[in-house]
């Protein structure tokens, strides 16, 4: 029962991060905007999330990583925003 509820929640996530960039490709979200750092966020953070269950160091990594980039991308458009 563990297993298909971690496989749900990083399905989920997955859906998240490709959503994202498939949307960014099909240029219905700003790179540098709020939902698409959102997105990604949340996508990574499942997908960590499910990771609890089935550890893989590759898949942590890169993950840290998304998290990373979307903390900054989200840090950058607060910064935007309250320059306006």
């Amino acid at each position: 029962m563990a297993t298909l509820f971690s496989d749900i929640i990083g399905l989920t996530g997955t859906a998240l991060v490709v959503l994202a960039y498939f949307l960014l490709q099909l240029e219905r979200l700003d790179p540098k905007g709020l939902s698409y750092n959102l997105i990604n966020l949340a996508g990574a953070g499942l997908l960590l999330t499910s990771l609890t269950y089935t550890f893989n160091l590759a898949s942590f990594v890169i993950e840290i990583f998304w998290i990373s980039a979307s903390l900054l991308g989200l840090w950058k458009w607060l910064g935007r925003r309250a320059s306006q």
